[in-house]
């Protein structure tokens, strides 16, 4: 019973990594297909996949194709239901689940300035203001789930969730932009940034080719570091 995910370039594809986790992290069989996702292929690519237009795209054994990240969640969570994908406890369940919602919906301002990339980060970049308000909130959602349900472990409700594939891709931007946060924020992504998936995928984005412009900025660049 093998999975078909359907990615874009490792290097700056949030969407993807994301869904990448979510197999990889707990242990679910699957294959992975690139798409033309900044080639100009990605409608054809995916042409096969509908209702899909972007990605990441799943297609499960029985030929489903789930083409949103939440949806790709729930399914798993349902087919897969002892491997953790969400809290075990009722009131961390509910948590997260409000915590992986607002990630897919909200934080607009630290999105649209900050893209993701993973193959250096960038020095003296200032956040304005929208941004800070946005790592404030990110701040404030990951300090009640740690407070009230991360004591098992270094992940938000302890043990690793779903709650931490989605936040994921916003620990890295934290590193790449040089994003000011707090020191127990800076722990939780320097724990996102040192767990073997995110080193396996970051090692694989390297391996690609890749357009050096992309998401280019005006700032003078850095290698990645090891630790934040």
């Amino acid at each position: 019973m093998t999975y078909d995910l359907h990615i874009g370039d490792r290097s700056y594809s949030s969407w993807s990594y994301r869904g990448w986790l979510m197999l990889e992290k707990f242990g679910l069989p699957y294959r992975t297909t690139m798409v033309g996702l900044y080639s100009g292929t990605m409608a054809q690519d995916l042409a096969p996949l509908a209702p899909a237009r972007t990605v990441p795209v799943l297609r499960t054994p029985e030929g489903d194709v789930l083409s949103d990240s939440l949806s790709m969640a729930e399914t798993l969570a349902e087919r897969h239901p002892t491997v953790g994908l969400w809290p075990t406890d009722r009131a961390a369940r509910a948590l997260a689940r409000n915590l992986v919602a607002e990630m897919h919906a909200g934080f607009a301002a630290l999105r649209g300035a900050c893209a993701f990339n993973i193959r250096h980060v960038w020095k003296n970049f200032t956040p304005t203001g929208p941004v800070l308000k946005d790592l404030a909130r990110l701040e404030q959602l990951w300090s009640l789930a740690r407070d009230r349900h991360g004591a098992g472990g270094p992940w938000l409700f302890g043990a690793y969730s779903l709650a931490d594939v989605y936040y994921a891709p916003v620990a890295c931007r934290i590193v790449t932009y040089g994003l000011p946060v707090s020191e127990a924020a800076r722990s939780y992504v320097q724990t996102q940034i040192s767990d073997p998936a995110f080193l396996a995928w970051r090692s694989e984005a390297m391996r690609e080719a890749h357009d050096g412009s992309r998401y280019a900025m005006d700032l003078p660049k850095a290698d990645w570091p090891g630790s934040f």
